[in-house]
């Protein structure tokens, strides 16, 4: 499998410039598995959540833009940026993943899960000084 990083748009810093789905990236959840478990773990093995993974935040709380998307970066069991902002997060071999994000005095978190080429979960955090929370959606793509 080949490596790849994984981005987060710029267009996340919408209204002040400050990403306002920020953390929602945390990134990264999804529901789809391997046809046996032995399949299962050489995946995982080989870097199963590798790649470039395009990330849809909605906001469901908060004075913050109500939808923004940003790419993400999945290297092993590590998320990045790769367009704005300081990301730091870790996936587990499982899928779950971790996330961080600040962007001068705006800074969000998020928890979801990965599964095959898509995932899901939850972020929440204070943007240009307002807490907001919401859900995320990503694929890779």
């Amino acid at each position: 499998m080949s490596v790849r990083s994984f981005a987060i748009f710029p267009s996340l810093f919408a209204r002040t410039g400050v990403w306002p789905g920020m953390l929602a990236l945390i990134v990264l959840a999804g529901a789809a598995a391997a046809p046996n478990p032995a399949d299962a773990r050489a995946a995982r093995a080989a870097g199963a959540y590798d790649g470039i993974w395009n990330v849809v935040f909605i906001t469901r709380a908060g004075n913050c833009s109500s939808t923004n998307s940003a790419p993400f970066a999945v290297l092993g069991r590590r998320v990045s940026s790769a367009g704005g902002g300081r990301v730091t997060g870790g996936i587990s071999p499982a899928g779950y993943v971790s996330v961080r994000i600040s962007l001068g005095l705006s800074a969000a978190s998020g928890t979801g899960r990965l599964v095959g080429s898509s995932g899901a979960g939850r972020w929440s955090g204070i943007i240009s000084g307002d807490r907001c929370s919401g859900i995320w959606q990503a694929s890779r793509g």
